[in-house]
């Protein structure tokens, strides 16, 4: 079963920002700076959490990781915003 999460990193070097930008887009969508949202298998979890453990300086850094509950439930209704309306990232499959 997927969860979504939405996960938000505060990270203070920009390399390691970077880094840790680009390994998130293999893991979810990019929605606002420094935060995704994510549709995670439990492997795929521990998956990205391995791989931001790696990268991360755990005295400097700090990767926020909420689960807002399964995805095909009540998450795409957990958001409100204020301002410009949230919109859920679509997924469209590539045929290649």
């Amino acid at each position: 079963m997927l969860k979504t999460y939405v996960v938000s990193y505060d990270i203070s070097d920009q390399k390691r920002w970077r880094r840790v930008y680009k390994k998130m887009r293999g893991f979810g969508d990019h929605v606002q700076y420094s935060v995704f949202v994510c549709e995670l298998s439990e492997i795929d979890l521990v998956e990205m959490q391995q791989a931001l453990d790696e990268i991360i300086q755990h005295d400097e850094d700090q990767v926020l990781i909420v689960d807002i509950g399964p995805s095909e439930g009540r998450a795409p209704k957990c958001f409100s915003t204020l301002g410009k309306a949230f919109t859920y990232p679509e997924r469209h499959a590539v045929v290649v």
